[in-house]
């Protein structure tokens, strides 16, 4: 080993250009942050072969003097932060003062501003990565700032090989302009790539030029399909767009989540908005959403990563609750009234018409092979044949001609069943199909679980208690949460510092390994602060037997009986889908019909 010695300047900001510049992308985030914390209201990006040749960025927001222009490009220098105190409540995207260092050491850099309003007036800055040497130079320029990057990792060889495809580069950085472009709706962007121009968006006020903003980068078939979301909890406001359960994808591609305007990934995050969807979302799809969550900056760590994806909540669990109740809500209170028709193919699945994926696989339903309907195999919760036949005060079969538009239910009334599996119906703008079993299903379930959260959990007492082996850590966090798991009709008392007993559990649990699920409660708790495991696995046995219980395929219903069924679906929670995730409707307008039969050609 050499000894102890100082860096020189040039590797010092390369080694730190390790850390901010990873790809062209990176470089765009940096600069386009910088010129959002400068107040622009305009940005235009010019780009060529996917930002590796060049990346050119101007701004019109406030500009910079002459000689500032040195210290933009220095290490350890910014205007946004002077003590620890402003560190502690951060309000801007950008405050680490190294982001122009690091992009000038492997990079040809050139900084042009101006503070003025006079277009004549302005200063250059040039950087050319070698010892950090800046040359100043007048430079007429109107008011803001133009950041001209080229030939990026030119002395770095080694970092460019790594560099993908010009296309996979480019996406990499039209990401990070939609994520700006999402989080700043007063700002007006523009991005071209190697002459042709990409993205205009102008600025968004009103809400439904905000809506089109979104449909532009998420695609117009997100906000065909989405909800709009406005709750507050406490001192936090969430607020944003989600789509329905149908609307999902087959990876976690379409997710934007701003923590006071600045994108963030987060595992508690992820986890609040996956326990939301829970019930309703087909298993290994994931939900899309543009949700902002705005709190006091001094509730939020930003400054636990280099490139500030992350952050951190000093109370974990009040932002996960916020979360994770804002979207629970918003997606309960979905019915055939206020939901759009999910979009199906003719063969009755669920698509995405975003990129044309399936949302539902075939031959995973219920219908294919499904025995008919048996009274005798249903459990005493739901006895579905009792049950569609009690209903009273039943709709009229088919539409009235003295009934308005507004008159007729959203799912209309029924006229017919198709193969004993579908049930169609006439409502307002055209044909409802309906999937029975499934809706019946969600139903039955849904009554399941009201009665269950009315009545005291059942719970039974172990002949001998289950000594369970934990950390000191588990062990407190079990001591603190003992009321947690009584409510969930588990008795869990400390037995030492690293022991717990398990002495009572629920009776829907009899037949599971409790002492997995009271780990994996108490790593949640750990993580996150709350856990629903318990909760879940409950759901899921009553989901269980609202399957059983729901009428089956091939189970001939009266008419009356398809309506009862249809203004049931418009009363109950998440009516859309099964409980597995699986849709329960759709709808063919009449203008649809129209299409597929050339009318009006």
């Amino acid at each position: 080993m050499s000894r102890i010695h100082r860096l020189n300047p040039r590797l010092a900001n390369q080694i730190a250009a390790g850390e901010v510049v990873e790809r062209p992308a990176s470089v765009a985030k940096e600069v386009l942050e910088n010129s959002l914390d400068a107040g622009a209201t305009r940005v235009e990006i010019d780009v060529e072969s996917g930002g590796t040749r060049l990346i050119r960025i101007r701004d019109n927001g406030a500009g910079m003097e002459p000689d500032d222009l040195p210290l933009a490009l220095a290490r350890h220098a910014t205007s946004k932060i002077a003590s620890l105190e402003d560190l502690e409540s951060v309000g801007s995207l950008g405050f680490r003062g190294e982001a122009l260092a690091s992009i000038g050491s492997v990079s040809r850099l050139t900084l042009t501003s101006n503070h003025r309003d006079d277009s004549s007036e302005g200063c250059s800055a040039l950087c050319e990565g070698r010892e950090m040497e800046v040359q100043l130079r007048p430079a007429p320029h109107p008011r803001g700032t133009t950041v001209e990057v080229r030939d990026l990792f030119f002395n770095t060889p080694a970092r460019r090989k790594f560099l993908r495809t010009e296309k996979t580069e480019f996406n990499h950085l039209e990401e990070v302009v939609k994520r700006l472009a999402l989080s700043r709706f007063e700002v007006a962007f523009s991005l071209r790539h190697n002459g042709k121009l990409i993205h205009n968006l102008g600025s968004a006020a009103s809400t439904a030029e905000q809506q089109r903003r979104v449909a532009a980068v998420c695609g117009p078939a997100f906000m065909e399909q989405a909800l709009h979301i406005e709750t507050e909890r406490s001192d936090m406001r969430l607020h944003g767009w989600l789509a329905l359960p149908t609307f999902s994808r087959s990876q976690a591609d379409l997710q934007y989540f701003f923590v006071n305007g600045r994108v963030i990934r987060d595992k508690l995050v992820a986890h609040a908005v996956k326990q939301a969807y829970r019930d309703v979302l087909y298993h290994g799809r994931h939900p899309a959403f543009v949700l902002y969550l705005e709190l006091d900056p001094a509730q939020v760590d930003v400054n636990v990563h280099p490139g500030k994806h992350e952050v951190r909540f000093r109370d974990s669990r009040a932002v996960h609750q916020c979360i994770f109740s804002g979207l629970h809500r918003a997606l309960a209170e979905v019915r055939p009234a206020s939901a759009p028709a999910p979009l199906v193919t003719p063969e009755g699945l669920a698509v995405d018409s975003h990129t044309g994926e399936i949302a539902r696989q075939p031959g995973l339903g219920w219908g294919d092979g499904a025995p008919a309907y048996r009274p005798s195999a249903t459990p005493a919760p739901g006895r579905a044949l009792e049950q569609v036949r009690s209903y009273s005060g039943l709709h009229p079969p088919r539409l009235q001609e003295q009934e308005t538009p507004e008159d007729v239910p959203p799912l209309g009334y029924a006229l017919a069943q198709l193969k004993g599996i579908y049930i169609l119906a006439e409502n307002a703008e055209g044909l409802v199909l309906v999937d029975m079993h499934a809706a019946h299903e969600r139903i039955t379930y849904e009554r399941l679980k009201a009665a269950r959260a009315l009545d005291a959990i059942p719970a039974q007492p172990l002949l001998v208690p289950q000594a369970i082996a934990v950390s000191q850590r588990e062990a407190l966090l079990a001591q603190e949460h003992a009321e947690l798991f009584q409510r969930l009709g588990l008795a869990v008392d400390v037995a030492g510092e690293e022991s717990l007993l398990l002495r009572q559990i629920p009776v829907s649990l009899r037949d599971s390994d409790v002492e997995a699920l009271v780990r994996d409660v108490l790593s949640d708790l750990l993580e996150y602060g709350s856990s629903d495991r318990i909760e879940a696995h409950m759901d899921e046995i009553l989901s269980t037997m609202a399957c059983h219980g729901s009428v089956r395929a091939n189970r001939r219903l009266t008419i009356p009986e398809m309506n009862a069924l249809l203004r049931d679906m418009e009363e109950t929670e998440r009516a859309g889908q099964c409980n597995h995730g699986r849709p329960t409707w759709t709808r063919l307008a009449l203008e649809e019909l129209d299409k597929l039969f050339l009318r009006g050609r």
